[in-house]
């Protein structure tokens, strides 16, 4: 239809044939990290499961599960489009089917998606171009901040140690009378805050108490499923998870939590523990995307000032800038023009 305007014919519908029917939204779906400036992404679609296609949910993509995010082209994943009866309706079905999407294998934008659908500035419609500056001044980072009400995070938690567990619990060769029981006790450890929680099984899920309070977790979710999808007291729920040991990563409504689970003794002497201290890295000028090494600006011995230029990274058709942000001398250079960089590479070192 477009070619055919441009070759001077005229459309086939009038305006008056276009009503206005209910309202849609879209939310664009990239590879890159809010938490990086929204810094572009590569790798593999490990895991690429969009939410179900239906009159109310649409997405447009050319992607799929197993393909590659380059270095060298615009990295847009999909375009998820919602549909309701007004802004609200269309607003609350977007916010679950970003919860519903599963990416693995490349950083995407879909938590700041969902954080900005929440944001009450948005729900109001209280909107600029400006909105993300003036709200996220210090960038996005999805675990800033202490949770309001962690219930939600530490349910879906809850719920999948207790399946790990019971699981556990029935593995063959137990010596009678000697059978592993799953305990009902246990602490959550949420942002250094900890939970007294008990979880019991029930049909269907578990009634999981937290602080004192009951709630109902009803939930067919299975072990490696990277998605879990139930209800909490009655509520709808979705969160993208994941496990190591002891700790569980719960990303939900544009929040991602650590929960780490423990018996009430293991959480008394876990409140002992040294915090270990990350490493100072802030002499080296790291890559903060993966690109390529277009170029250096100095060489080793140099002394360079804050501000200055020191190297040129491109990536997805875009030259960025890298600049030294404390003055100092060129003490090593790891990398050479034309090298292929990934995240957090190290290009050269100051002393």
């Amino acid at each position: 239809m477009m070619i055919r305007v441009a070759n001077g014919e005229k459309l086939p519908i009038e305006q008056a044939d276009v009503p206005i029917n209910g309202w849609a939204m879209e939310s664009r779906v990239y590879a890159e990290d809010p938490a990086r400036n929204f810094l572009p992404s590569t790798g593999r679609l490990v895991y690429y499961r969009p939410p179900a296609e239906d009159e109310h949910v649409r997405v447009d993509t050319g992607v799929y599960e197993g393909g590659e995010i380059s270095m060298f082209y615009d990295p847009m994943i999909a375009k998820l489009i919602t549909y309701g009866a007004d802004r609200e309706e269309a607003r609350t079905r977007m916010c679950t089917a970003l919860d519903q999407f599963l990416i693995r294998g490349v950083s995407s934008n879909m938590g700041f998606l969902s954080a900005l659908m929440r944001h009450q500035r948005f729900i109001d419609g209280n909107i600029s171009t400006n909105m993300i500056g003036e709200e996220y001044p210090d960038g996005f980072d999805p675990s800033a901040g202490e949770l309001e009400d962690p219930t939600v995070t530490i349910a879906v938690a809850a719920s999948m140690l207790r399946g790990y567990r019971d699981r556990a619990a029935r593995i063959g060769g137990q010596l009678p009378g000697h059978e592993r029981k799953v305990p009902q006790d246990w602490v959550a450890i949420i942002d250094g805050q900890h939970h007294p929680i008990t979880i019991v099984p029930v049909d269907g899920g578990f009634d999981i108490t937290i602080d004192g309070k009951l709630n109902s977790v009803r939930t067919n979710w299975s072990f490696g499923q990277k998605l879990f999808g139930g209800t909490i007291n009655g509520g709808e729920v979705y969160a993208r998870v994941e496990r190591e040991a002891q700790t569980y990563r719960v990303q939900h409504a544009g929040r991602r939590s650590d929960v780490i689970l423990l018996t009430p003794r293991a959480a008394e002497l876990f409140k002992h523990m040294p915090v270990k201290e990350a490493p100072d890295m802030s002499r080296f000028l790291l890559s903060p995307m993966p690109g390529l090494l277009v170029s250096l600006s100095v060489s080793e011995g140099d002394a360079v000032s804050a501000g200055e230029q020191l190297a040129v990274v491109e990536a997805m058709k875009m030259e960025n800038t890298l600049h030294a942000e404390r003055d100092g001398v060129v003490a090593k250079i790891y990398c050479e023009t034309g090298t292929t960089l990934a995240v957090d590479d190290k290009i050269l070192e100051l002393e």
